[in-house]
């Protein structure tokens, strides 16, 4: 899934990114608005984990709902 394919169907699949991560906030679905380096990295700094998982996480979750 690319961005600009991430950022238009935003609305569906911010509901299964907080599913998936539960730690993400409101507040945080609004700020990433569908930018995949923005969602990359709040998984990073709420999950306390590298950015190559945080990458790894991410890519799967897109191509799981792509």
């Amino acid at each position: 899934m690319n961005e600009d394919k991430m950022k238009g169907q935003w609305n569906q699949i911010s509901g299964k990114a907080k599913e998936k991560w539960g730690q993400l906030t409101d507040d945080d679905m609004q700020q990433i608005d569908g930018k995949r380096d923005q969602l990359v990295g709040k998984v990073q700094e709420r999950y306390g984990i590298a950015k190559d998982e945080a990458e790894k996480q991410v890519k799967d979750f897109e191509d799981a709902n792509a």
